[in-house]
């Protein structure tokens, strides 16, 4: 029997076991409940130690059994911290039921449902977002030269002014970078191609990553609120057929990390230039997908699996936004890293970098 006392600023539980029977067969096993130790006695009015009492029938004596709590988890009347928020907030909920529904109309099984899921939202909304991505770097690298001219001709305007007014170098500097600007801005507004816009595609392709990892997690935790008819825990294949466990051979994790690297090297080396910026982010990219290999192989199968999934299909969307036919098709301008063989030269690029 359980008797829990409520104060202003923490909860005590007193765990009370009764047993009738032999000794020797009294095993309690009692789950950490809080990290105190103790309880209020209501009748004394006094703080006593935390223990249970057995008394025995048949002769035995009474005895008392001091049980060692384990700080594992406490009850608290505190709000939820953020992560068990976001978990539980309305998209995810919304995520959980989109899953349920998908796998039960198809009627895949979980593993092919997660898969199939997966590759209908890149697709569907990942994909034209890339497109419109390419579309905008394609524009603002064709308006580098224009550019270009322009500040050569502002650059002569501004000491021609600086003459005139007997500006120092720091003021010729100010307006030099002011001017400039301003024109930049207006160039980019003319072909609307602010360089922002290109990164619509991760604004939205991150917050879809957190819902359906989190409605998954949920799901295979017990903690969703869409009840399954086909569980989670027999919808897996091959070497994890349980999608509620994480994957011990660790193939999906290191899978994963080998993926997202191929993705980050396809990316560094179309940069044909690339600034100190772009160099620090592409290690820091590599870091990231470095990390994701330990933290996949903690997480539940069902994760892993779409992790690994959305890795793939945005490995074949940026290979296949490379094809000059699929780029003529949707109508993005030529940039000066295209080319006509683009396969073959990141093919003969990987391999100048990194085996020879």
């Amino acid at each position: 029997m359980i008797w829990t006392k409520f104060t202003r600023s923490m909860t005590f539980v007193t765990v009370r076991i009764c047993h009738y029977g032999s000794l020797a067969k009294l095993r309690p096993h009692i789950r950490s409940i809080s990290h105190r130790s103790s309880y209020l006695d209501s009748r004394t009015h006094s703080i006593r130690p935390l223990c249970c009492s057995s008394p025995l029938l048949a002769g035995h004596a009474s005895i008392t059994l001091t049980v060692g709590l384990q700080p594992r988890r406490t009850i608290t009347t505190d709000r939820l911290s953020w992560y068990e928020s976001v978990a539980d907030s309305t998209p995810v909920y919304l995520t959980e039921q989109l899953l349920v529904s998908a796998q039960q109309m198809t009627g895949l099984p979980w593993w092919a449902s997660i898969m199939c899921t997966t590759l209908a939202l890149r697709t569907a909304i990942t994909l034209p977002l890339g497109i419109y991505q390419s579309i905008i770097i394609a524009k603002v690298e064709a308006l580098q030269k224009e550019i270009a001219v322009l500040a050569r001709q502002l650059r002569f305007e501004i000491s021609v002014k600086a003459k005139e007014k007997g500006w120092s170098e720091k003021t010729c500097r100010f307006h030099f970078k002011k001017n400039l600007k301003r024109i930049v801005s207006e160039l980019y507004v003319r072909d609307n191609c602010h360089p922002f816009k290109a990164s619509l595609l991760i604004w939205v392709q991150l917050p879809m990553w957190v819902c359906l990892s989190l409605a998954l997690r949920n799901l295979s935790l017990g903690m969703g609120h869409v009840p399954l008819e086909a569980g989670l825990a027999t919808g897996g294949v091959l070497w994890f057929p349980d999608l509620t466990l994480p994957d011990s051979t660790w193939i999906m994790p290191v899978s994963l990390g080998l993926i997202n690297l191929l993705i980050t090297e396809i990316f560094a080396l179309r940069q044909l230039e690339p600034s100190k910026f772009q160099k620090y982010v592409t290690n820091f990219i590599r870091g990231i997908s470095l990390v994701m290999i330990p933290i996949a192989a903690t997480v539940p199968s069902s994760m892993c699996l779409y992790w690994l999934s959305s890795s793939c299909v945005g490995l074949a969307h940026n290979l296949l936004l490379r094809s000059p036919r699929f780029r003529a098709v949707c109508r993005i301008p030529p940039a000066r890293s295209d080319s006509e063989t683009p396969y073959k030269d990141i093919a003969a690029a990987f391999v100048a970098k990194y085996i020879k």
